[in-house]
């Protein structure tokens, strides 16, 4: 399997894209975000699972791009609301809106004794070659009943980890990479991409 010179990341999200530059440091391969492209593709995801989301991203972006690409899909799945948001979580209460989707989330779970919830985020990596490689990477946590912390985006401010006694949104960026759903599945991914590469 040959090593790319640049992977492009399925994302303009720029707290996501400096997540997966940071971790290929020193790889020497050159991470670029959707904002390097002009007229890319929306993609539908249509998708039941992290998984099928993250397959339709990176095959769109890769056709578009040519690129080696890789795309994630994650999300907040909470056992008391089963499984929800899920795959809908940047959409829960409409359009990709933190403060919306957190007030939904608190209002659903008003009433609920079982605050136990997960983040899982699931990475594909697709070349033009025809390579393809899936990493999973999951936290454990609960929801808190108000926010707390002001560091990061999504769910954080109440998603609280028991291990380190704060909410992902308290936790300094680098803290929350080394435990975080994301990256892990990403540190995973790097793994198996440097075991396939031809050295």
């Amino acid at each position: 399997m040959k090593k790319p010179s640049i992977i492009v990341i399925a994302s303009k999200n720029a707290n996501k894209v400096k997540e997966f530059d940071e971790a290929f440091k020193g790889t020497g391969i050159k991470i670029e975000s959707l904002k390097s492209f002009s007229n890319v593709p929306d993609v539908e995801e249509t998708g039941q699972t992290f998984e099928e989301n993250a397959f339709l991203k990176s095959s769109a972006i890769m056709a578009f791009t040519k690129l080696p690409v890789i795309a994630d899909d994650s999300g907040l799945v909470v056992h008391a609301l089963n499984g929800q948001p899920g795959v809908h979580s940047a959409r829960y209460a409409g359009d990709h809106d933190d403060d919306a989707n957190n007030a939904k989330l608190l209002k659903e779970m008003q009433n609920k004794t079982n605050r136990d919830a997960y983040f899982e985020s699931v990475l594909i990596y697709l070349s033009p070659e025809g390579d393809k490689v899936i990493s999973k990477g999951r936290v454990n946590g609960q929801i808190l009943r108000a926010r707390r912390g002001f560091n990061n985006f999504g769910y954080d401010p109440l998603f609280y980890v028991p291990e380190q006694q704060l909410t992902l949104a308290e936790m300094s960026t680098h803290d929350k990479n080394a435990i975080s759903h994301r990256g892990r599945a990403i540190r995973q991914l790097i793994g198996q991409l440097n075991e396939r590469w031809d050295s």
